[in-house]
């Protein structure tokens, strides 16, 4: 396999949506797993991956055009508006339930 390139990074990253973020940084760090910590094109992926990492917090990328300013009535009222460059703090994991107690309908009987 040829060493990759900014071009392969960037084939990879530039359709990324928030759905998935997460599995494309997986792919973005796959593909540069090989180089030297100081590569130009690694750093770059890592730099790619970080962006994801928010992206898979936010509703969009939103690298193009005027953003709508956050002081407009109503915006606090959508939840989803959290660009990649400013996403939404990430969610604390639910808790998992006590060993032998799932709360189905087997174990009462």
């Amino acid at each position: 396999m040829p060493e990759p390139t900014r071009d392969d990074v960037d084939a990879i990253v530039g359709p990324a949506t928030p759905h998935f973020a997460y599995q494309l940084r997986a792919r973005v760090l796959e593909l540069v797993e090989g180089l030297p910590a100081d590569h130009a094109v690694r750093r770059y992926a890592e730099e790619q991956a970080e962006l994801l990492d928010r992206l898979g917090y936010a509703s969009s990328k939103a690298e193009e055009g005027p953003r709508e300013p956050r002081t407009r009535p109503g915006w606090e009222t959508i939840p989803s508006a959290a660009p990649a460059d400013a996403p939404l703090p990430p969610k604390a994991p639910l808790a998992a339930p006590p060993l032998g107690r799932t709360g189905s309908a087997r174990e009462s009987v």
